[in-house]
């Protein structure tokens, strides 16, 4: 897959429109190392989210094991 369809799917990785708007405007502009850069920078706020979501998911075991050990 060649960067430019990878630009063209920034949807499927959950981009919102203005992240997809810059990224497509660095690589239509030939701006490789700042799109690499901003790219990067994309990547780490969507591992925030997955991080923030892994925190929500590992509430819901503790308050699923809490309620398991009182219907005992």
């Amino acid at each position: 897959m060649d960067l430019k369809l990878m630009i063209d799917s920034l949807s499927d990785i959950g981009l919102t429109d203005e992240q997809k708007k810059t990224a497509k405007m660095l690589y239509g502009s030939g701006q490789k190392s700042e799109l690499i850069r901003y790219l990067k920078k994309c990547r780490c706020s969507l591992m925030d989210e997955m991080h923030e979501s892994q925190r929500k998911v590992d509430r819901m075991d503790l308050l699923i094991r809490k309620a398991e050990k009182e219907t005992i």
